[in-house]
């Protein structure tokens, strides 16, 4: 028989024995706050990568949202005030996200132009024209000074809706306040250019008012905006209805050419026609033009060069008088700081493209005869610092002295400079001195002094 204490040791055995083969389970509790604690662990990890995965969205959206950026452009003096354009596009999307304007068809719509104001001196030979005589008067008469705003731009352009093809309609038009009299009173609207553009990669149709095909450069002024600068001394310029279509070809990776042709409606004048002959003159004329410009761009220089043609005709006493010439325009750019511009014509009867107003003659026979013309402009800008620029310029217009009668202008020569300094972005500063040389048949060659002191304000 087992005693009393061996019994106490066999139950102490089986004791342990009974623990070894089932361990002792944890309280209910602290099972529930470990699930808790992993289950937490996995909801953070995951969350991490949802928030990573936001942002990566976040960015690519705002890269798609990105407009791209313009294909790049040669650099020169227009683009050293890069910064100052920055600035004022800037401030126009922070005015456009307060103030949004649009047409009556829901489409973006831009107010634009410039507050010009001009004080000035001009000689004793500026004749009727009180703000800037594009010819010296053959008549001396009192020396004059003065100050205008009427030469101020009013704009708005448009950005139409897309086009079959991938196309893009825009337009502009610009006015100003130089119809009217010289009175500060009596200064009408005047419409100055206007177009209508069907734009595709390689093509654009363009219906408008503007300056001719074969002579869309023009020189920098404050002084002479009101009608172009070098009036008469070899700028044609006349802004006329017109429509015309270019096409465009990229020549590789630094050349490129583009062509041009259309109809554009020629401006005759009754002023040079002898009142006997006024009411034969067919004031409205088609006109025929093309213009092809091959350019080069190698860094940041930038050459380009354009021959034109023009063919027209005018209509008087029952007579047509032909109307041609040539053309040449061109841009050298050899440095980033310096463009030299300009342009040549040759040809007959160009009274119509804003040539001297004697395109035609009308012989004591009474047959019409086209006045011979020859001329051009050229000008070199220098931009010394991306507030200050230095414009010098010079044109001339030579017509044949056996085509005229009277005391007719055989030349019109004009020259001069002016600094342009930008107080602000959007505010321009411009001091201008220009001298006319203009030569009669009669009264032989009269000078007249013009001195400009401008200061505009862009918008």
């Amino acid at each position: 028989m087992l005693k009393p204490i061996h019994l106490c040791g066999l139950a102490v055995v089986f004791t342990l024995a009974a623990q070894a083969q089932d361990p002792p389970q944890p309280p209910a509790g602290a099972t529930d706050s470990k699930a808790i604690l992993q289950r937490l662990d996995r909801l953070e990890a995951e969350n991490r990568r949802m928030a990573d995965e936001i942002a990566e969205l976040k960015r690519e959206l705002a890269h798609a949202r990105a407009p791209e950026p313009p294909p790049a452009a040669p650099s020169g003096p227009a683009d050293t005030d890069l910064a100052d354009r920055m600035a004022v596009q800037e401030t126009r999307t922070a005015e456009l996200d307060q103030k949004k304007v649009e047409s009556s068809q829901k489409m973006p719509l831009e107010i634009t132009g410039m507050l010009l104001f001009n004080a000035f001196h001009n000689g004793e030979y500026a004749g009727s024209s009180l703000n800037d005589p594009v010819t010296a008067s053959a008549a001396a008469g009192q020396r004059l000074d003065g100050a205008t705003f009427r030469q101020t731009v009013l704009g708005l352009e448009f950005f139409g809706p897309s086009l079959p093809g991938g196309g893009k309609a825009s337009g502009s038009v610009y006015m100003d306040f130089f119809a009217g009299s010289i009175a500060p009173a009596n200064n009408l609207l005047h419409l100055r250019l206007a177009t209508l553009d069907l734009a595709w990669k390689n093509t654009t149709v363009t219906v408008g008012q503007d300056k001719p095909i074969i002579a869309p450069r023009e020189p920098t002024s404050l002084a002479q905006v009101g009608v172009s600068p070098l009036t008469g001394a070899g700028n044609l310029w006349q802004w006329q209805p017109q429509a015309r279509i270019e096409q465009r070809w990229q020549l590789g990776a630094t050349s490129d050419l583009r062509a041009q042709a259309g109809i554009f409606e020629s401006n005759e004048t009754a002023n040079s026609v002898p009142a006997v002959y006024a009411n034969t003159l067919g004031v409205w004329r088609p006109a025929y033009e093309t213009r092809v410009q091959y350019g080069y761009t190698h860094g940041q220089s930038r050459f380009e060069i354009a021959p034109g043609y023009h063919a027209g005709s005018s209509r008087i006493a029952g007579q047509s008088v032909a109307s041609r010439a040539v053309s040449l325009d061109w841009l050298a750019r050899p440095v980033s700081r310096v463009d030299f511009t300009g342009a040549w014509f040759d040809g007959r009867n160009l009274a119509g493209l804003g040539a001297l107003r004697q395109g035609f003659t009308i012989l004591p026979s009474g047959a019409a005869i086209p006045v011979h013309s020859v001329g051009g402009w050229g000008q070199i800008s220098v931009s010394a610092t991306s507030r200050l620029s230095f414009h010098f310029f010079s044109g001339t217009e030579h017509d044949r002295a056996i085509d005229l009668t009277g005391n007719g202008i055989s030349r019109n020569l004009a020259y001069g400079g002016n600094a342009m300094w930008k107080l602000a972005p959007n505010v321009v500063a411009a001091f201008e001195v220009m001298q006319l040389r203009t030569t009669y048949l009669i009264s032989g060659r009269r000078l007249n002094d013009h001195y400009d002191l401008a200061l505009a304000y862009l918008f």
